[in-house]
């Protein structure tokens, strides 16, 4: 038997920008206002509960905070080349278009796009981790969303220990 609890939303946000390669096309530059959902789903702990809301709060929105007012770089990309400078990274997308940005404005996420359902997979595999340095083990699997605008989300689940 297993339960089921969900942190949503509240402090769980981003503002973030990207350009998503959709079709063998590189997006223009924009951003979102992103919201994060998290559900956990496990047994029990003698307290009776999966886990501490606050818990997961806390961890999902520091890692939140990682992406929040940044650059969210996908890396690598077939379509989109980034060079790591000393103080900036410099993007080409498609081969024309260039970009700078500061170093600190940029956070290069070892994903393959920059899609909602992606972001939700590295989120995924960091709170994860994270939980599990906290000690956590009676979680079985997580599933992780990724709102872009109201209604419109993606999702990624996966298995606890594996991440």
């Amino acid at each position: 038997m297993s339960s089921k609890v969900t942190v949503e939303r509240g402090q769980l946000r981003f503002m973030a920008a990207h350009m998503a390669t959709f079709r063998g096309q590189v997006e223009p530059l924009h951003g979102h206002n992103y919201a994060v959902i998290v559900e956990c789903e496990g047994s029990l702990t003698e307290d009776c509960w999966v886990i501490d809301f606050a818990e997961a709060k806390a961890v999902m929105k520091a890692l939140c905070d990682q992406l929040d007012h940044k650059f969210l770089l996908q890396r690598p990309s077939a379509l989109l080349t980034a060079v790591e400078h000393e103080e900036s990274w410099e993007l080409v997308a498609e081969g024309r278009r260039r970009y700078v940005f500061p170093k600190c404005d940029v956070i290069a996420l070892p994903i393959g796009n920059s899609t909602a359902e992606e972001i939700a997979r590295w989120l995924h595999g960091e709170f994860c981790r994270a939980l599990r340095g906290r000690g956590i083990t009676n979680i079985a699997n997580v599933t992780v969303g990724v709102e872009e605008a109201p209604g419109q989300a993606g999702w990624f689940t996966g298995d606890f220990s594996g991440a």
